[in-house]
């Protein structure tokens, strides 16, 4: 989340007035993330959040939002769209799709220890569970074909060996895609900076802006890659058997999961050394934007590989 399209106060009180949600007060922009605008927003009758959507196609935004609602509606502790007294929850502002979300307490952590992981294993299975009967269909937006598909465009800015390891995978990720792997409506992008906690508790998920449907052990995998790796890209066995655990205890993992995990570890960790290495090298301009080191995921994919007859999984 940044900013890349600037909001005045009085731009803002002025579109608000077509909210049901008081007065504003105050309004901050945030820095962190790389793919939106986005404004921490305060008014006499709440906590919210402003995001205009840079990048992500109109067509696509009802799929999320409706998913939020979808899944707060039933106990997922995930931002609430709010409604515009003509009933939208997207609207134009600035010129750019725009939504107004509640705000959820809590802050992030960057020291997870096995008690969160297992926190985030759980509500991940809950979220699963919850959008199984979701009935909105749009692909993981950063799936394989967007893999295949950016990879040409990054290729120019990586030595040899990393051109090499990039093609590699590409091949291998292309044999490794079972279609018997459960599937719905997944997070997509469960890091450590997109959970709240609020004291010792889950208060929130957020930023559901790559979700899309695909197999839920990519979502895993996605989420183990980043709450329970070290610096060097390695796996902690305790974090991650926690979070396995809790997850496996809401929603049982299957055989044919069990199989595919390995190969999954490691298409997780290549859509995200992709997709930095992308945000690194061909930026957009913005007031305030954070583009990751790629260089982590590139460690953790050669870690995928090396290490995939270690992996820890659930009793």
């Amino acid at each position: 989340m940044s900013v890349f399209t600037k909001v005045t106060e009085t731009e803002l009180a002025d579109w608000l007035q077509a909210y049901d949600v008081g007065t504003l007060r105050e309004m901050k922009g945030i820095a962190a993330g790389i793919e939106n605008t986005n404004y921490f927003v305060t008014t006499d009758r709440g906590r919210y959040v402003l995001t205009l959507f840079e990048r992500l196609p109109a067509r696509d935004l009802p799929f999320y939002l409706n998913l939020m609602t979808h899944l707060a509606q039933r106990g997922i502790p995930c931002p609430l769209p709010i409604p515009n007294r003509d009933g939208a929850i997207m609207v134009m502002f600035k010129g750019k799709p725009t939504a107004l979300v509640t705000r959820l307490p809590g802050a992030t952590l960057t020291q997870p220890d096995a008690a969160h992981c297992a926190q985030v294993g759980a509500v991940l299975a809950d979220m699963h569970l919850a959008g199984r009967d979701f009935p909105d269909g749009l692909p993981n937006p950063r799936g394989p074909q967007w893999w295949n598909a950016t990879a040409p465009q990054v290729m120019p800015f990586l030595d040899e060996a990393a051109q090499q390891l990039l093609r590699d995978e590409l091949a291998f990720q292309a044999a490794h895609r079972s279609a018997a792997l459960p599937r719905g409506p997944i997070h997509a992008d469960l890091f450590r900076d997109n959970v709240l906690f609020d004291g010792d508790h889950i208060g929130g998920v957020v930023d559901f802006y790559f979700a899309g449907v695909d197999a839920w052990l990519f979502d895993v995998a996605v989420t183990l890659n980043d709450w329970c790796v070290d610096d060097a890209g390695g796996i902690d066995p305790v974090r991650a058997r926690a979070l396995l655990q809790a997850y496996h205890a809401r929603r049982p993992l299957l055989d044919v999961e069990r199989d595919e995990w390995p190969a999954m570890l490691r298409a997780a960790a290549l859509r995200f050394w992709v997709s930095r290495l992308y945000d690194f090298h061909l930026p957009r301009p913005g007031e305030l934007v954070h583009a990751h080191d790629p260089a982590h995921f590139r460690r953790v994919l050669e870690r995928r590989i090396a290490e995939a007859t270690a992996l820890p999984w659930v009793d």
